[in-house]
């Protein structure tokens, strides 16, 4: 059922999400998201209401030692997750980006189950390859790309062992 729901609500949520005047609602939709995750135990949350897959990160901030969660827009996949620093295209890459770069863990919470990951960024070919992947499931991710002209950075978010 969701399957069939997903199909329809997530041209609408394409649609919306390559607006350029979305991203400066973000600080509302982020504290939202949260609302709806923190009522839901981190089942449901805007990206999964828009038919898309999403998870909440959890990393360490490098400087605070406190750990710090984001609701993100997520690709499944090879049993892991890629998550992109987009930041809908803005000049700056969104805070979590230098945490989970200078994290050797962190957690991941996918469909109301947490698990220990192991974050990686991808480079070079392999990006590109992602980035690719990343764009099969958002489009917007390339409209993102053309908006800043900064090299949005892929993570992979490996299940840790």
């Amino acid at each position: 059922m969701y399957d069939v729901y997903a199909r329809l609500v997530r041209p609408i949520a394409i649609f919306l999400g390559g607006q350029p005047w979305l991203p400066k609602f973000n600080k509302q939709i982020v504290a939202m998201d949260r609302f709806v995750q923190r009522l839901t135990r981190g089942r449901v949350g805007f990206v999964r209401i828009a038919g898309l897959p999403g998870l909440t990160l959890t990393v360490v901030g490098r400087k605070s030692g406190i750990p710090r969660s984001t609701p993100l827009l997520c690709v499944p996949h090879q049993g892991g997750w890629l998550i992109a620093g987009s930041n809908w295209g803005a000049p700056k890459p969104p805070a979590w980006v230098v945490n989970v770069a200078a994290a050797d863990q962190a957690s991941v919470n996918f469909e109301g189950t947490t698990y220990a990951v192991t974050p990686r960024e991808a480079l070079g070919a392999e990006r590109d390859e992602l980035w690719a992947v990343m764009n099969r499931t958002w489009p917007n991710y390339a409209k993102y790309e053309q908006r800043t002209d900064r090299t949005i950075r892929v993570f992979r978010l490996e299940r840790a062992a």
